[in-house]
């Protein structure tokens, strides 16, 4: 028994993935933190989840805390990217990627914008 207790611990959901994340990012006084449906859009992942620490200290712990829960859940394949500046912290988590940005590098790359809007036909010349 605990073999397969191990092994359905390994096989989270993308919304178990999600909901797990959301969880932690609220507990870690993440701010402004969206959770965008790319289904359809992407093959890559199903969620999106974009959320802003108040500083580089506060992003790092951010992702880092959010990477112990998800390894905690059986989750072993976690990808961070950026821990090092801490400006823009990009976590792979499967199903789910993790956007961890400080406000400023947030806006200036407004990736909400260009997963929310709906397809701009092309202009021509």
């Amino acid at each position: 028994m605990p073999a397969q207790n191990a092994l359905s611990r390994t096989q989270l959901s993308a919304e178990e993935t999600l909901k797990l994340i959301l969880s932690r990012l609220d507990d870690m006084k993440a701010e402004e933190t969206i959770a965008i449906d790319i289904r359809g859009k992407s093959a890559m992942f199903d969620y999106m989840v974009v959320t802003s620490g108040r500083a580089n200290r506060h992003v790092g712990a951010i992702a880092e805390n959010v990477a112990k829960a998800l390894k905690e859940a059986g989750i072993a394949k976690i990808h961070v990217e950026g821990l090092t500046n801490c400006d823009w912290v990009l976590m792979d988590c499967g199903d789910v990627v993790v956007h961890v940005f400080r406000p400023e590098v947030r806006e200036f790359y407004n990736l909400e914008r260009l997963w929310t809007q709906g397809p701009q036909p092309a202009k021509t010349l």
